[in-house]
């Protein structure tokens, strides 16, 4: 199968001589009619994922496979990630009413089981966009009888996440991006104390798994991981996702270190000692890459 670069390796890291992305992060040129398919009935109900706004390298997979991780609350984010290839702004559109109806529309054609949704960050809504969130959970459980849904949150607490827990979420993933020290990576408004609040308040409030994710090659050391893996076991967080950062465009933070496949096994190895129900690790890991298989294996630990 033919590959190209992801948009990460277009310019090397700026504290890094010549350096090359790795063979492991090569990844498949989008092609096929599932593909196509994809990407018509996205554009057809008036859709975004996070796939396109993210720039994450599995769309050719996840798409190849009927997939995608559905973005809510429009495309334009409240907050600067030095990371994030998202675009941002004061304030966002009003969220779009129809949105529910549509995207349990595209659940339905997709013949989804297991439907992930995340969202922009939304500080210019009254509620954060957590009552939106929750009306597209619940047009996804209505349509869809059994169907399984995941949701990636913003850092929402008390009554924000209420109204989430009414929807009947699965999954309830919020990610601590990064390990502590380097949290200044992430918009000012965010920081890991307040990720550990948001997952401790989903697993006293609602009966969802809880998940989060950690970005590597940031600069980190193994025991700042272990440290992070530690807090997120503190808060008793289900699942854990860590991949390789890759720097989305010349906008973004450069990489540090590419992270050997190897490192990713013992990192796994080290997460399930902790006693997280379920581990994917691996370069190309994304929170929501797998998401099926992550919450079924959860569910038999």
């Amino acid at each position: 199968m033919d590959t190209v670069d992801t948009p990460a390796s277009m310019t090397p890291p700026a504290n890094a001589a010549a350096v090359r992305k790795p063979v492991w992060l090569k990844v498949a040129v989008p092609s096929g009619q599932r593909w196509k398919a994809m990407s018509d009935l996205i554009t057809r109900h008036g859709l975004h994922t996070v796939c396109d706004e993210a720039a994450c390298p599995n769309k050719a997979e996840c798409w190849g496979c009927g997939t995608a991780t559905f973005m809510v609350l429009g495309d334009v984010c409240t907050r600067g990630c030095r990371f994030c290839a998202v675009a941002t702004g004061v304030r966002g559109s009003d969220p779009n009413p129809d949105e529910p109806a549509e995207l349990a529309a595209a659940v339905v054609e997709l013949g989804l089981r297991y439907a992930v949704i995340t969202s922009v960050d939304r500080d210019d809504l009254l509620d954060r966009g957590a009552g939106h969130f929750a009306a597209c959970v619940s047009a996804i459980k209505a349509a869809v009888p059994g169907v399984m849904v995941e949701v990636l949150i913003p850092d929402y607490r008390g009554a924000e996440l209420d109204a989430l827990a009414a929807a009947g979420p699965d999954v309830i993933a919020h990610n601590v991006e990064t390990v502590r020290h380097l949290q200044s990576v992430r918009d000012a408004r965010a920081s890991f104390d307040l990720s550990l609040q948001t997952l401790r308040e989903a697993r006293e409030r609602t009966t969802a798994m809880t998940k989060s994710s950690l970005m590597l090659g940031l600069g980190e050391t193994e025991d700042e991981v272990c440290a992070a893996m530690d807090e997120l076991r503190g808060v008793d967080c289900d699942m854990l996702v860590m991949g390789q950062y890759l720097r989305p465009t010349t906008r973004q933070l450069p990489v540090v270190e590419y992270l050997s496949p190897e490192r990713f096994d013992r990192y796994a190895a080290l997460a399930l000692e902790r006693g997280f129900k379920s581990v994917v690790s691996s370069p190309l890991a994304r929170t929501s890459y797998h998401a099926m298989e992550g919450r079924l294996s959860a569910a038999v630990r």
